[in-house]
């Protein structure tokens, strides 16, 4: 896979796509995802870990900033909390693979005289209304948002500039921040960089609801162990024959398949035998036309993801 493949890799979309090969020829081009140090770090976080870990395979320099003042500005907790959960989310994505990246917090640098300038200057071109639509996937209780909750984005689209960013990572949840960001970066004088969206897994009680670590029966955390994997995966929603928010494959589409070059389902012949899957794409066709039972996948799948995490969750403790 060239880089260019392994950076398109599950993702659902990459906008000014065009600037990346001159991305690749330049040394060490600064890629950043962002995230709110606060509660588990689950499956939905190795999503955004595993395309920072393609990216830094295809030659970026990965930061990775605990946006810790975000953290307080959308309710996630007091200083206290929220400085304790910096120091266990640095050792947690180290555990997981990014040995190499640059740990960044948002405080370190969000303080200064130049970046609250251009936080206000943005401020003086938004609307709240559009401020507020930016959050709709983001905030906490939006229904009865804070005027914090308003800053929040344009203190995000600052923090590219002030990271020197280059290419954003995130989840399609960042989306609309993003979008607002590319219409305010020329009023702060700075590039609109490429933007990298990956998916988001469905929460493990069903539809409607992503991933989080607000909810406990909805994910899967580094620091469970293959018993409690198991459990959770076994419950999980998976209804035959249908892929779509279904958490079980997109587990096996998102965070296994990069991590290894085969999946196998062990099955007794009586029930036809090991199936072997090479890539993705065959697991979902098998799934889809019902050769591959949902019991089936959950097992196997609990195998893999505990050969994943277990390492993690050794590391972590």
């Amino acid at each position: 896979m060239d880089k260019l493949e392994l950076i398109k890799r599950n993702t659902v979309e990459i906008i000014n796509e065009d600037n990346i090969p001159k991305l690749l020829k330049k040394k060490n081009p600064v890629a950043y995802c962002g995230y709110e140090p606060s509660g588990e770090i689950h499956l939905g976080h190795l999503v955004t870990i595993t395309k920072l870990m393609d990216l830094a395979k295809s030659g970026f320099h990965v930061k990775v900033l605990f946006a810790d003042w975000h953290a307080f500005l959308n309710q996630k907790g007091d200083w206290d909390f929220i400085n304790e959960q910096v120091k266990i989310w640095k050792a947690g994505f180290i555990a997981a693979g990014l040995k190499d990246a640059e740990f960044v917090v948002g405080t370190s640098f969000q303080r200064k005289q130049e970046y609250i300038d251009d936080v206000f200057s943005i401020a003086t071109k938004v609307t709240i209304n559009r401020s507020l639509r930016s959050m709709q996937q983001v905030a906490r209780d939006i229904e009865n948002a804070k005027v914090s909750q308003v800053i929040y984005p344009f203190m995000q689209i600052v923090d590219i500039k002030h990271l020197n960013v280059e290419l954003a990572q995130g989840g399609i949840e960042q989306r609309k921040i993003h979008m607002l960001g590319s219409e305010m970066f020329e009023t702060i004088n700075y590039k609109t960089p490429v933007f990298v969206h990956t998916p988001l897994i469905s929460s493990l009680k069903g539809p409607g609801n992503k991933m989080s670590s607000s909810d406990k029966e909805s994910f899967i955390s580094i620091r469970d162990n293959e018993e409690s994997i198991k459990t959770k995966l076994n419950k999980a929603h998976c209804v035959a024959g249908e892929k779509e928010d279904n958490p079980v494959l997109e587990i096996a589409k998102l965070i296994v398949f990069p991590r290894f070059d085969n999946f196998v389902v062990k099955r007794p012949e009586k029930f036809g035998g090991d199936l072997e899957f090479n890539n993705y794409e065959e697991l979902e066709k098998s799934f889809v036309a019902k050769k591959l039972h949902p019991l089936d996948l959950k097992n196997s799948l609990s195998g893999y993801l505990a050969e994943i995490i277990e390492p993690i969750r050794k590391k972590f403790k």
